[in-house]
């Protein structure tokens, strides 16, 4: 039973506005006092939100004093927040709804009411987040991939129905609407929140690390794993430490040719060096009020890439002017000023306006970016364009690694010959196979996609043309990024050039590009050439677009379209043309580059205004395919055993009144010995699903062929099919096979196994299994199921030297321990092979970062830290994780 709440005691600081009085908040700037004028503006937004909800129990008024004592209390202890609302996209969002129907399903078991099962914060859920591309030629681009992404997904789409049906204070954003980061910042984001004349400041949560989106519009928020996310959806705030908050000063003007994707590169540079990971930035200065909403939104959205929690753009006059061309009504408007100047959330360029202190202060000159681009294996190695020849000609000579290849210099200028569609090319080191304009970073800001869109024209009209081999697709994050492309009249010359809208999703980033053609796959094989991808993206990981695209560059639209062109990364656009147009003359790219002026003309006269007034009436409208799909209105959901898109898990199958604390870990064998930087795609792939793997062998086992395996992230609402997908990246480095491959040994038998297969043995016996692993361990996205899966194989603890912060607490979360070596040791300082047998004593006792004894069958003693960071992780871990504990609040 929960504890009786005392009631909020800042109920009386609710005033009314002078110009609305029907209108109350809680006046948190009269309330903070000196104090609260000095805080950063996202610890105002936290501020406020302890003071809103604060109830004795979940949230204390020492909570809210903590919060209010930020200068001093920074970093030094946990705070709850309650955000307004959750976003859930649909590779993250699947699970969670059968998650909630297994909940359902568990309560009724339980002897409880199945019904009170329900979202208690406002939940959207936008189903339009993945697309696999099956055409990528005119005419069969759009339509027949939403056909065949409705067929392929008919029963997710099925059980998305049923959820908003059946599930109270939840709202299904239909498919071929657009993906979430784009639907979240252009139609669900309110700013303020009004609920019963009660204004807060809008907030949110979402199960993907690009919800940092809407930082740019001046809305807190951020990228959560799906368990947590489950957990707020359910009532219960989230946990964590008091951030230090970075001021991020810009100052001076954009150069003309620089993008804000050079922008966000370069400040993406700039904070990674001023070591920003888990601290919240906020900007401030002169140079902010030169970005548009489009350009802030779109360097917050790069924000994980630097490590920030999030990246904070308060609002201002710019972010009200972009409100008023994106619908919001007078009255909104004038309540949304008034609101947010009355609690001193409103940030003002008046000299005079004091700045608020911050707990370091980086410094960037918008006058001083040329255009980057980043690569050939990582997001934060930024290379000058200018400079793109000479160091990819670097990243050949240098030995393999984050950038090196080790092509030996006598092969370096190999070409390997290769017949396609009746012509011969000749491939070789550089050159481009892969070329896409993707959805997750630039559609929210029309100014880098007309760009785009004008230099395609230019070349078009010089006579440039892109080779047919290489692999050029478009795919935004929204119908609107097609709207406004077909009504300033680009959108004809980007399909010339190959760059058709293939549908609205996230694509090529994650690996779900059209297969290369198999005369080129073979002579890339064959030359054992370093080929190349270019793409507007943010992940660009090694093997991530396709298994023999080494080298992979993220770049700006209308840079993804140059290179595409020329062919090759190794051009120097200054002093070699982009090809031949016309008449034999020779084209350069400062030939078609666009200006800022015609940019800008073509946004104001073709954009703002009807992109926003458009989606408005697509959302109200739905589309015919889901409004008339049929779906059961049951409480319970009717599972289909032979589904395999659609599995109640076993999370719940234990699911008592009485939480059963978890056993000792006794005589436990190592499942995987791994490194450094083992990021959350190793654990749990997004992308396809390879013929080998054993989810592969299931799939088979079940009926389906190949080519209707569909990818890992479509069949996250199936727990059979994550499991075996744990650990099968094709890139995993397990030190007991010493080279890339998703394999392990089982120790009994001596056997090397999928891992999957290794971890069935293991549980048939009975043997519980732990992970070694370096430093920062489960960096990246794919949050969820990289802990529900180990879950699921039988691990019951990890042993690693660090933890990135999020899949830390998601561990804690499903129920596995996260064990951290102390400082200065690791398994080698240890001596240990991985093949020993490890046992673990968590006592009755057990406190926040409380030293435990780890015993091997060699005789062996070594010390690791149990990370917990509070109480509450605690309570959560002996609860059987967040969701066992939230659970059983409904018995």
């Amino acid at each position: 039973m929960d504890p009786p709440r005392t009631g909020n005691p800042y109920q009386p600081a609710i005033e009314a506005l002078e110009s609305h009085p029907e209108k109350k908040f809680y006046n948190v700037s009269k309330l903070g006092g000196a104090k609260y004028d000095t805080l950063p503006y996202s610890i105002r937004v936290l501020f406020e939100s302890s003071v809103r909800n604060c109830d004795g129990f979940l949230v204390k008024e020492t909570d809210a004093m903590n919060i209010l004592d930020w200068k001093t209390k920074q970093s030094h202890v946990e705070v709850p927040f309650c955000p307004a609302r959750v976003v859930l996209q649909d590779f993250t969002g699947i699970p969670a709804m059968v998650d909630f129907a297994a909940m359902r399903e568990a309560v009724r078991n339980a002897g409880g009411d199945p019904v009170k099962v329900n979202p208690a914060c406002p939940t959207d859920l936008t189903v339009d987040h993945s697309l696999q591309i099956d055409f990528s030629k005119w005419p069969e681009t759009v339509l027949k991939n939403q056909e065949m992404e409705f067929g392929r997904n008919r029963e997710r789409l099925q059980f998305f129905k049923w959820s908003s049906k059946v599930f109270e204070n939840i709202s299904i954003i239909p498919p071929e609407t657009g993906m979430a980061h784009q639907v979240n910042l252009e139609y669900l984001s309110r700013v303020v929140f009004d609920v019963k004349d009660l204004l807060h400041p809008d907030s949110v949560v979402g199960t993907d690390s690009h919800t940092t989106m809407v930082n740019g519009l001046g809305i807190l928020g951020w990228g959560v794993g799906g368990i947590e996310a489950e957990a707020v959806m359910l009532g219960m705030p989230l946990s964590l430490p008091l951030p230090h908050v970075v001021g991020c000063e810009l100052t001076g003007t954009p150069s003309p040719l620089a993008t804000s994707i050079d922008i966000v590169l370069s400040i993406t540079k700039h904070l990674r060096q001023a070591d920003v990971a888990g601290k919240f930035v906020e900007f401030f200065g002169s140079g902010v009020s030169q970005l548009s909403v489009a350009d802030r939104t779109t360097i917050a959205n790069m924000c994980p890439e630097y490590g920030a929690i999030l990246s904070f753009f308060p609002v201002d006059n710019v972010t009200l002017k972009h409100l008023k061309h994106a619908g919001f009504d007078k009255a909104k408007l004038e309540v949304t000023e008034a609101y947010l100047k009355a609690v001193k959330l409103f940030r003002s360029d008046e000299s005079s306006s004091r700045e608020p202190e911050y707990s370091q202060v980086v410094q960037v000159s918008l006058g001083s970016i040329i255009p980057y681009v980043s690569g050939p294996k990582r997001s934060q190695d930024r290379v000058a364009v200018n400079n793109m020849k000479s160091d990819f000609q670097a990243c050949l000579n240098e030995k393999s690694g984050v950038k090196g290849f080790q092509i030996a210099a006598e092969k370096q200028n190999d070409t390997v010959p290769v017949q396609y569609e009746g012509n011969e090319y000749k491939l070789s080191h550089g050159c481009i196979v892969i070329a896409a304009v993707i959805s997750c970073t630039n559609n929210c800001n029309p100014s880098v996609m007309l760009a785009a869109g004008l230099l395609a024209k230019k070349a078009v009209e010089a006579g440039l043309a892109v080779k047919p081999y290489i692999r050029t697709s478009l795919s935004p994050g929204s119908g609107m990024v097609t709207h406004y492309l077909s009504s300033s009249g680009v959108l004809p010359y980007l399909s010339k050039l190959g760059f058709e809208v293939v549908g609205y999703g996230c694509s090529t980033c994650v690996g779900n590009t059209t297969p290369l053609p198999e005369a080129i796959r073979n002579a890339i094989k064959q030359g054992e050439i370093v080929a190349c991808g270019v793409l507007s993206g943010t992940k660009n990981f090694e093997g991530r677009l396709c298994d023999c695209v080494r080298a992979n560059y993220l770049a700006s639209p209308p840079l993804v379209v140059a290179y595409a062109i020329a062919g090759t990364v190794r051009i120097d656009f200054d002093s070699e043309p982009l090809g031949t147009g016309f008449n034999g003359k020779s084209i350069y790219l400062r030939d078609i580059w666009p200006t800022r002026q015609e940019l800008h003309t073509v946004e104001e006269e073709c954009v703002i205004s009807s992109m926003f007034r458009e989606l408005k009436e697509k959302m109200e409208k739905g589309n015919k395919r889901w409004n008339l799909l049929e779906a059961p209105e049951s409480t319970l959901f009717p599972w289909d055993l032979k589904s395999t898109y659609i599995r109640c898990p076993s999370f719940f199958d234990k699911l008592a009144k009485e939480a059963v604390p978890p056993a000792a870990v006794e005589n436990a064998h190592v499942l995987l010995f791994l490194g450094d930087s083992v990021t959350t795609d190793h654990i749990s792939p997004a992308g396809s699903i390879a013929r080998s793997s054993a989810a592969a062998k299931y799939l088979s086992s079940r009926g389906l062929t190949p080519r209707e395996f569909n990818s890992y992230g479509a069949r996250r609402g199936n727990d059979a099919v994550m499991t075996r997908g744990t650990f099968a990246n094709i890139k995993l480095l397990n030190k007991f096979i010493g080279k890339p491959a998703p394999k392990t040994v089982h120790f009994p038998s001596g056997q090397t196994l999928d891992v999957f297969e290794a971890a069935e043995l293991y549980q048939k016996e009975g043997i519980p299994v732990i992970i070694l692993a370096g430093k920062k361990y489960g960096l990246g996205s794919s949050r969820d199921w990289a802990a529900k899966g180990p879950f699921l194989l039988g691990v019951k603890a990890v042993l690693a030297e660090s933890y990135e912060k999020v899949h830390r607490s998601q561990l804690i979360g499903i129920g596995i321990a996260p064990l951290q070596f102390r400082p200065g040791e690791n398994p080698a300082t240890l001596g240990l092979t991985g093949r020993e047998q490890f046992s673990i004593m968590f006592p009755p006792d057990l406190s926040p970062r409380m030293t435990l004894d780890v015993k091997t069958s060699t005789g062996k003693v070594f010390s690791v830290i149990a990370l917990f960071e509070n109480s509450m992780e605690i309570t959560l871990y002996k609860n059987g994780g967040s969701l066992n504990f939230v659970a059983r609040r409904f018995l």
